[in-house]
């Protein structure tokens, strides 16, 4: 049985990942099309029969995927893909068919489609019930970013947020570090970058840097109440919290904030 798999998905990487997966180990699921925008998708179910499933980001360049369902009813079953793992994804499991952690692995991937053949064989296969999937998410608080796009010569790349090691402004520019010690440049300003982070996984340590918990090696004690961090990875330039800011800080390493 050939079921017709849509992939609604804006990073190119991610996209070729997913459908060279299905193409080599999947046979029995043809990719007809893949859209990046919740415009796009919406248009494209309005102008084509529905697909026997889904595949879809959760985020997209122009907002959550759950738009989409909420201008045109899920038609069919959804395997909800993601790069960063701070959603409800349990509540993705349970209301939706199943979820996957990206860069998608062939196991998961070949566990969501067992699944999916097994309750395609059903009259009536079960449809994700948006509603409480939007309930899970709302009452989880703030949707944080879980990528930003950076510029490589000529090239656009999407670094996941769980890649970032720390943002530090310097000279006007705001530098992201990768925990793999890649460095990139952004557009925007610490202030706005900060307002897009998870707080339990990012702090502002001063002006110039904001810092991943997982990326602090070290902190001393300084002499004015002053502490003195020391990152991984290593940066060029001292990075100091103000004794006004310690306690914070050390309430935010501590778990209490």
């Amino acid at each position: 049985m050939k079921l017709k798999a849509l992939i609604i998905e804006d990073e190119a990487p991610a996209y070729r990942r997913l459908h060279g997966l299905l193409s080599t180990h999947h046979p029995q699921l043809e990719v007809v099309d893949v859209v990046d925008t919740i415009q796009a998708a919406v248009a494209w179910f309005n102008d084509n029969s529905a697909p026997d499933v889904i595949f879809s980001d959760i985020q997209l360049s122009d907002g959550l995927s759950f738009e989409i369902y909420k201008q045109v009813p899920p038609p069919c079953p959804i395997i909800f893909t993601t790069a960063y793992d701070a959603y409800m994804l349990e509540a993705f499991r349970t209301n939706g068919i199943d979820y996957l952690l990206k860069p998608i692995e062939e196991e998961e991937l070949a566990r969501s489609v067992t699944k999916l053949m097994g309750l395609v064989r059903t009259t009536t296969p079960p449809l994700p019930d948006i509603q409480r999937l939007l309930e899970a998410v709302q009452g989880r608080g703030t949707i944080y970013r879980d990528r930003f796009l950076v510029k490589l010569g000529t090239k656009l790349l999407p670094v996941a947020t769980a890649e970032i090691a720390y943002f530090l402004s310097n000279e006007g520019s705001t530098e992201l570090q990768t925990r793999n010690g890649k460095r990139h440049l952004l557009d925007q300003p610490l202030d706005e970058i900060e307002a897009q982070l998870d707080p339990r996984a990012f702090h502002r340590l001063n002006r110039q840097c904001i810092a991943c918990v997982e990326c602090i090696a070290v902190v001393h004690q300084h002499f004015n109440g002053k502490l003195k961090v020391e990152l991984k990875p290593p940066t060029a330039v001292e990075v100091m919290v103000s004794r006004e800011k310690a306690k914070a800080f050390k309430e935010w390493l501590d778990g209490i904030r």
